[in-house]
């Protein structure tokens, strides 16, 4: 079994990585870009698509407000970096909010940005891969139509991607998420160069339909509220600004730096598409509608249930290059890539934000190793786990699972930035420098600006998509809170009951006497190794024990023992329900309530078999009886091996594969060591580098 599981894992996710390693799967900023702000960046095919949907509400006469949303969205964005490039200096480990929250504002605030950031990362994945199938099925109908399984096995091959390891998985989403860039930035320049200069009249395929407004002539508190919605819907191109302060230990040195440095080009790079598309978006007269079957009409009568709306990027494509020229299609190929890379956001913050809510007992304790890869590889089954769930139970609808997105991220950004102004405030009550008090003051009044602004869109946020599913999101946030409590309680009180004490107690003292005692069936060579190895413990009381379930067994077993005169007495237990268990148990508690200070000692012969299916055949009443005796006090268990043929053949097929190399695990022959020491290759014949 081990050799069946371990090939294909190699195949899979290659070579384990030694722990020395570990330094070898660091970023550079031009890798690092890729893999920590796929998020924000693939966020700009579906945030423009968002704003219009809620301002259609009004009609096609609110969409000149879309202009100054995406203004609100852009100012934002850059208070968030700016904020967030002060975290990453001051908290370079790793923590990101969560260490900002914890240190500055106590556990609880902790708890709740972990939370918030947990059930963030989970929607990450989901909205990225369930938007990138829309995208891609504008091109491939077939994926629309099978959009659940598509959006599943995308999650699936995204996990075994980042199962091979942070550095592996950035190197293959690099390329897509740079074509997608510059697709973007050249659709954007060749749609205002045709526009401005050559005079082009550009049209989406939708510039011809109408919207029927499901509210005509809305103003007042009414336009003010549907504003504010669309702004908080724009928002989602923010998501992923926090996974860039949660990743800085995979930066290389300086990581503070470059992981600042990644940020503003991430923030440049993020607010420049946005606003781009926007404008494409209004110049070339994209319509869209949340109920487009019933509200989108063409030549006044509604488009009907077959229609397929594409997102706005698409759209905007179509009418800048054309309908499947190859610019068109090379872009929606790369939307829909970066869309599903763009969850690598995700698969490298959740999984590092769970090791050290691991470390600090929050979270269970296999979070915290990493794998053969040098990955977490725990959190990242979890989250895909949990994304693949919300795809299925919302059939990777990306408009419906998007209005659970982004509560986590401002609940997130605002308690962290409050913790950042508490850091400074700490930190200038003792600082001296004149300088140095001049650049914490100008940090502060940065971070105190971004918890103003982020409380007030989560604010936003809270007050125009409650409603529309955030309860979803806030519900998950006050269960990873709870559960988070209740493991650490756990942990907590582990901890105190195992603590060693500092005057010996019961523990320390040797009991009284050791009553020894040897469980047999029959007269066999498991059971003869198990009372010899007792005989060997010099136990005060030693006795071979026997539960009579078949009358005519048992007095076999006593003629047998006493033929061959084994100095060890036999005691029979009887079972009128032919129960084994039970009477051990029992006679084991009665040993303990006479004397209370004796321990009791339990031998438990056992066969070692080969073959997984040879140990169905077995052992099954020990295993039985072991996890009975685990709860007894005073009571020690100890099985007693005895291999039988088959475990003889299966040492040698281990050491079979021990010596076996999977292909490629070996380039250039056997590792063998140099005179000083370090790991040489060996060389010979056919073994020089091609």
């Amino acid at each position: 079994m081990s050799k069946l599981t371990d090939v294909p894992k190699r195949i899979l996710i290659g070579r384990a990585l030694r722990s020395d390693r570990l330094g070898e799967t660091l970023l550079p900023k031009r890798v690092a870009l890729p893999v920590f702000a796929s998020d924000p960046l693939s966020s700009v095919a579906y945030a423009p698509g968002e704003v219009l949907l809620v301002l259609s509400i009004a009609g096609v006469s609110a969409y000149h407000f879309s202009p100054w949303i995406a203004v609100a969205v852009v100012v934002l964005m850059f208070t968030v970096v700016a904020s967030y490039r002060q975290n990453v200096h001051a908290y370079p480990s790793g923590g990101g909010d969560y260490e900002v929250a914890t240190t500055n504002l106590g556990r609880r605030a902790g708890k709740t940005v972990a939370s918030a950031l947990l059930v963030d990362y989970v929607l990450t994945v989901a909205v990225s891969i369930s938007s990138g199938i829309e995208n891609l099925g504008s091109a491939v109908p077939f994926v629309v139509e099978h959009k659940v399984a598509c959006a599943v096995a995308v999650i699936v091959l995204l996990t075994l991607m980042n199962l091979r390891g942070v550095k592996e998985s950035g190197k293959l989403f690099a390329v897509p998420t740079y074509v997608f860039v510059a697709g973007v930035f050249g659709m954007i320049l060749w749609g205002a160069f045709r526009g401005l200069f050559l005079g082009d009249d550009l049209r989406a395929p939708t510039a011809d339909y109408e919207i029927h407004a499901e509210h005509q002539g809305i103003a007042g508190f009414a336009l003010v509220f549907l504003l504010l919605r669309a702004f908080s819907s724009g928002c989602a191109a923010l998501t992923g600004v926090e996974a860039i302060s949660n990743g800085v230990p995979a930066f290389r040195k300086p990581k503070s730096r470059n992981a600042a440095t990644t940020l503003l080009l991430m923030g440049a790079i993020a607010v420049t598409m946005f606003c781009g598309i926007i404008a494409l978006a209004m110049a070339t007269g994209v319509k869209m509608a949340e109920s487009p079957a019933q509200d989108l009409l063409k030549d006044g009568r509604p488009v009907g249930a077959d229609y397929v709306q594409h997102p706005v990027i698409s759209q905007v494509a179509e009418a800048v290059f054309g309908h499947n020229t190859v610019p068109f299609l090379i872009l929606a190929g790369a939307t829909a890539l970066v869309l599903f890379l763009a969850a690598n956001t995700a698969y490298n913050g959740f999984p590092v934000l769970g090791s050290i809510l691991a470390q600090d007992r929050y979270l269970p304790r296999q979070l915290h190793t990493r794998g053969d890869r040098l990955a977490f590889s725990n959190g990242i089954v979890l989250l895909a786990g949990a994304a693949a769930l919300l795809v299925v139970v919302y059939d990777a609808d990306s408009t419906r699972l998007i209005q659970l997105y982004i509560v986590g991220v401002f609940v997130s950004f605002t308690i962290s930035q409050i913790g950042m102004v508490r850091h400074w405030n700490r930190h200038l009550a003792t600082e001296r420098d004149q300088a140095e008090r001049r650049r914490m003051q100008r940090s502060r009044a940065i971070n105190a600006f971004g918890a103003t602004f982020t409380g007030l869109v989560l604010v936003v946020v809270l007050l125009t998509k409650f409603t529309h599913g955030a309860w979803v999101a806030l519900l998950g946030m006050v269960i990873f809170y709870g559960t988070m409590t209740v493991i650490r309680r756990h942990y907590d009180r582990v901890a105190e009951e195992i603590a060693a004490p500092e005057e010996p107690g019961d523990e320390s003292r040797r009991p009284s006497r050791v009553h020894s005692v040897v469980l047999v069936s029959k007269v066999h060579k498991p059971a003869l190794r198990a009372l010899s190895y007792a005989s060997m413990m010099r136990s005060d009381t030693l006795e071979a024990l026997t539960v009579n379930v078949d009358p005519a067994e048992t007095r076999e077993l006593r003629a047998e023992w006493d033929r061959r005169r084994i100095g060890v007495p036999l005691k029979v237990l009887d079972s009128p329900y032919r129960e084994v268990t039970r009477p051990v148990i029992e006679y084991v508690k009665n040993l303990r309530r006479e004397s209370p200070r004796d321990v009791v000692s339990v031998y438990i012969p056992e066969y070692v078999v080969g073959h997984w299916y040879e140990q169905l055949l077995h052992n099954q009443s020990a295993l039985r009886l072991k996890g009975r005796l685990l709860f007894q006090p005073g009571v020690m268990v100890t099985s007693v091996p005895y291999q039988l043929e088959s475990s003889e053949a299966a040492r040698l097929r281990a050491r079979r594969r021990a010596d076996w190399n999977a292909p490629g695990s070996v380039r250039r022959g056997p590792a063998v060591p140099s005179r000083n020491g370090e790991r040489r290759d060996k060389e010979g014949p056919g073994n020089a580098a091609g």
